[in-house]
């Protein structure tokens, strides 16, 4: 990872992009990708679009999506406590005690998730978790209600307010690598693949609200009519205590990207995949999933008339807290890997299986 690649991704990790929310995020894209795209759009429900290529008649669609799951303040009671909702799977147990800051029409609060203190709790408190939404309360540090709401609006959104932090062995802990993670990779793709003869159109798509229902790729993907389409996300590493790797299949972090077998990606795609990371000489893991995906592939597979899937992962630990962790070698060999895959297609690839 060279320099303005480091400064593109921690710039990215640091942006707030809740789902619905995501435009601070998709402004640094932008910035990174105009050198070297052809073609830049935004559409109406804000995916991001960078093409190379754009005239070429075979299509291929890369889809990382860009936003991460966050909080909706939904109440404000009158001494100025803020009640929220989740916007993606939020974990509510890894709440209490987070700083929080919210995106407001005036700039940036800060607040943190109140907690009760041990002192103060009976036997029975201790030894269970806040497990509804609705029992917590957001501190801004406002006096009452109408302070709170000179603050704050009723829909405005926030994280958890975490920095990216480095660990030895190429380890990469933040919040939100599921899927700034993805877009790290598919935006990387691009670049690589720029430099080289590409004869087809690459429809790279930061992709929005994935977390609550895979809608950007949906309507992105039906715009492209792509004829491939690859999506890039974080996977299950299970390397780490009392994870079952009987469920999932087995990954390590430093291992290199995952790719996936299953009903919702094409055998063409998938053995194409393979190759390029044997051209590459980038080891790869593999997770079979015996369902739809859960992931961008998952609508990009039932666009239109259907489009040949696939997917690469990056293998992540402590998915959806705000300290996932992957391996920054591993990003890399997947955009890597994914570059020589889009270099080597000739557009009149037979993809029915």
């Amino acid at each position: 990872m060279d320099k303005a690649a480091t400064d593109f991704f921690f710039n990215l990790l640091n942006a707030p992009t809740p789902s619905g929310y995501e435009q601070p995020g998709q402004a640094i894209v932008e910035k990174y990708c105009k050198p070297f795209a052809d073609e830049i759009r935004r559409d109406v429900h804000g995916n991001l679009h960078a093409v190379l290529n754009p005239k070429a008649n075979f299509r291929v669609m890369l889809s990382g999506h860009v936003d991460e799951i966050g909080l909706m303040v939904m109440h404000i009671d009158e001494k100025g406590y803020l009640y929220v909702s989740s916007v993606g799977g939020v974990y509510v147990p890894l709440l209490q005690g987070e700083r929080v800051v919210f995106s407001t029409a005036n700039g940036p609060v800060p607040g943190v998730i109140g907690v009760k203190p041990i002192h103060l709790m009976d036997a029975k408190e201790r030894d269970s978790a806040v497990s509804k939404i609705q029992d917590l309360w957001v501190d801004i540090g406002a006096k009452d209600k109408a302070e709170a709401e000179e603050m704050i609006e009723l829909g405005d959104v926030g994280v958890v307010d975490r920095t990216p932090l480095r660990l030895p062995n190429d380890r990469l802990v933040a919040r939100g690598l599921d899927d700034r993670a993805g877009v790290y990779v598919v935006v990387e793709a691009l670049r690589l693949a720029a430099k080289e003869k590409v004869s087809v159109a690459v429809h790279m798509v930061s992709s929005v609200q994935e977390e609550v229902g895979l809608r950007g790729a949906k309507t992105a993907a039906h715009g492209i009519d792509p004829h491939i389409g690859i999506a890039v996300d974080v996977g299950f590493a299970t390397d780490f205590p009392n994870c079952n790797p009987k469920l999932v299949g087995e990954a390590t972090l430093g291992g290199g990207p995952i790719l996936h077998r299953g009903p919702n990606f094409n055998p063409a795609v998938y053995d194409r995949l393979m190759r390029a990371a044997k051209d590459s000489r980038i080891k790869v893991q593999q997770q079979p999933i015996q369902r739809g995906s859960g992931t961008d592939a998952n609508v990009i597979q039932m666009t239109r008339a259907g489009v040949a899937a696939g997917l690469i992962s990056i293998p992540c630990r402590y998915m959806h807290s705000s300290a996932e962790m992957i391996s920054i070698k591993d990003a890399d060999n997947a955009a890597k890997l994914l570059a020589k895959f889009l270099v080597k297609l000739k557009g009149n690839e037979k993809l029915i299986p």
